[in-house]
């Protein structure tokens, strides 16, 4: 049995940066993921899709926002139970949990964080007659390499944050790109609408609202796209693509940790805001797979989340301490290749 301080179900950015908390308090974590890789959405959705709201990056790819966390608990040693699913919990006679993946691997700790992230997921699909036909051969629900786009002809249907952002991104990349909303307003954020507005009237971006794509067409691969631009007009524009992308957004689900007995609202996992705890005590929940009021599904909400929480998690495992942690420094320890490493540590005033 794996045996760790936190133990951390999720691998996403929320769940890596709080291995970082934990680490300046010298607690140990173990972090269990359904991926392959360590990373979430941002390694497996949209590696190569920028990220705005990360302080002191005025733009840092998904991909590289992971590489940098994995870098920055390196000194902290997390170990990582990777292509297994979380599924049952039970708890001790002595208030620690086990926890046992679909693959029959137990972990045990005193406290669990969940950081599933929007859960396990699967993407919205427009409604259209022959959309399996092509999906691989021309239409994808999800960027992860942009240079599959290169010198192509794209069409991009959304209104949200992913269809905004991937549409401004690609024009340095595709030949054309199309982008296409059933609503003349958008979802996504007013800088990301304005700078459509802007490539529109440069000739970079064809947008095309309101109207939805209603037919796909192409031998064994598709070929061209019927866009029926609005309710009164009779005639359709038949375009000629490369690739369709819708991005609708996810339908995301909790899984098996809907079972877990913790009180859900809304497919997400209700927690006390003073320090992201579920109503199970020392299960917590942080990152998009919580929610409480004003709640936004942010990273950088996750990270404060991580924060508080591994404060809670430490007066959790040691009852008889109490601290005021300071600010942070430089310490050394061995690094994973057995070399000397400066590593983050908390200043940390005991209180009698």
């Amino acid at each position: 049995m794996i045996k760790t301080d936190i133990l951390i179900i999720g691998a996403g950015p929320t769940g890596l940066f709080a291995v970082f908390e934990a680490g300046l308090l010298k607690l140990k974590c173990h972090l269990i993921d359904a991926l392959p890789q360590p990373g979430g959405q941002c390694s497996e959705i949209y590696p190569k899709k920028p990220i705005y709201d990360i302080p002191g990056f005025p733009e840092v790819l998904a991909g590289d926002l992971v590489d940098n966390l994995m870098e920055q608990i390196k000194p902290f040693q997390p170990t990582f139970t990777l292509g297994e699913r979380a599924e049952t919990i039970d708890k001790l006679e002595d208030g620690t949990f086990v926890v046992t993946t679909n693959k029959g691997t137990k972990h045990n700790a005193p406290v669990v964080a969940i950081a599933g992230g929007l859960g396990s997921f699967e993407p919205r699909k427009p409604l259209l007659e022959n959309l399996a036909q092509y999906e691989d051969n021309g239409i994808a629900y999800m960027i992860k390499d942009p240079e599959i786009y290169r010198d192509k002809k794209v069409v991009i249907a959304g209104g949200g944050d992913s269809a905004l952002d991937w549409s401004i991104f690609l024009t340095d990349v595709a030949s054309e790109v199309t982008l296409v909303h059933r609503r003349n307003e958008f979802r996504g954020a007013l800088d990301s609408v304005e700078k459509v507005q802007e490539l529109k009237n440069e000739g970079k971006i064809n947008l095309i609202t309101p109207a939805e794509i209603v037919g796909l067409h192409g031998e064994g691969k598709l070929e061209s796209v019927t866009i029926k631009k609005s309710a009164a007009e009779v005639e359709h524009i038949t375009l000629e693509v490369d690739n369709f992308i819708p991005l609708f957004g996810l339908s995301p689900k909790l899984g098996p940790i809907a079972n877990w007995g913790l009180e859900i609202e809304k497919n997400a996992i209700k927690v006390d805001t003073f320090d992201y705890q579920t109503n199970v005590p020392g299960i917590y929940a942080i990152g998009d797979v919580n929610t409480y009021p004003g709640k936004l599904k942010l990273i950088l909400c996750g990270f404060h989340e991580a924060t508080l929480m591994c404060q809670s998690a430490y007066q959790r495992i040691f009852p008889d301490k109490k601290y005021v942690m300071k600010y942070t420094t430089v310490g050394g320890v061995s690094g994973f290749d057995g070399t000397k490493k400066e590593a983050p540590k908390a200043v940390i005033k005991a209180i009698d």
